[in-house]
């Protein structure tokens, strides 16, 4: 069996070397200096005729995150890799998923192919805002959930007789699924979105009175949803508690989130959290990832016919 190698990133270090710790071999070693002028020069070892994990979420400074993600990406490649695989848990541009006018960008798609062209040969995810990353990628995606992990964290409060709230119709479906593993029924806002951060919650669609409510999400950015939703919930329920698996918290969100006076805010560490978080707590996907990353080393290596077969009509790699 080739010999495993784990590459942590700037983005998130404190999650890349939990990892490391959970699988127990060593991290590659790499080095990453930036010039004067902001260029970043990536440099790998020891990776040669190795299977390769890059663990790096493209969280904010999301460009630039990505872009140092995809320089270890070829940095590996060049170095003799076997196989390298992105570790992504926190998938920028997934909002992206879409055009709303005439002329967009679909940033999720060129985010996807950027990552195969600068050399991965497989990517692994947690919970991604869109449904369709998989469908978008020309390599193989595992799609992680923190759901489960989430739903344990919440689930002695609210097993039975709690009611789960999706703060938005997109949110329905992991809802549905938080509402599965705690036995609980399930409700959804209907908002509007009036900019990017402000939200109005135009009504609840399900039953809360009197019940302990969770409002689940997959990220909390600028609050702005979960603070309509929870202000409308108030109206029925008073002990309501929010989870999200992702929190790239804009500057100030931790202070907007703590005013609504929810008895519990938790978030997984798929994002470093460079700003005092307060009450927010926060759970480690750590072991999720590492099992992904074992059960991935542990499978039977790709022959080039299967690569091409997975890849289809995929971007050419140089």
């Amino acid at each position: 069996m080739k010999a495993m190698r784990v590459i942590c990133g700037t983005a998130n270090p404190p999650l890349g070397d939990a990892v490391v710790g959970h699988i127990g071999v060593g991290s590659g070693r790499c080095a990453l200096e930036r010039s004067p002028d902001g260029e970043v020069r990536a440099t790998v070892e020891n990776v040669a005729a190795c299977d390769v994990y890059v663990v790096q979420p493209t969280s904010p400074p999301v460009a630039e995150h990505l872009f140092e993600l995809l320089l270890l990406l070829d940095a590996c490649r060049r170095a003799g890799a076997s196989r390298v695989t992105a570790v992504v848990p926190y998938f920028g541009y997934a909002r992206q998923d879409r055009r709303t006018a005439d002329g967009e960008a679909i940033g999720a798609r060129v985010a996807a192919e950027a990552i195969a062209r600068a050399g991965a040969d497989r990517m692994i995810v947690v919970d991604p805002h869109t449904p369709v990353l998989e469908a978008m990628c020309a390599i193989p995606v595992e799609v992680l959930t923190a759901v489960p992990l989430l739903a344990h964290e919440l689930a002695p409060a609210l097993i039975g007789h709690g009611v789960v709230v999706a703060p938005d119709l997109g949110a329905g479906e992991r809802a549905e699924h938080f509402a599965s593993a705690m036995r609980a029924s399930v409700a959804v806002v209907r908002k509007h979105r009036e900019s990017e951060t402000s939200v109005k919650a135009l009504d609840l669609l399900g039953d809360v009175a009197g019940c302990p409510v969770a409002l689940v999400d997959d990220m909390i950015n600028t609050g702005a949803t979960i603070e309509a939703a929870a202000r409308l919930v108030r109206y029925h329920a008073h002990d309501i508690v929010a989870a999200a698996t992702h929190g790239p918290l804009i500057a100030g969100v931790a202070s907007r989130l703590h005013r609504l006076g929810l008895r519990r805010i938790v978030v997984t560490d798929s994002v470093l959290h460079r700003e005092e978080l307060g009450a927010i707590e926060v759970c480690s996907i750590a072991p999720l990832l590492a099992e992904a990353v074992l059960r991935q080393h542990h499978a039977s290596p790709w022959t080039a016919m299967q690569r091409l077969s997975a890849w289809g009509a995929g971007p050419e790699r140089g």
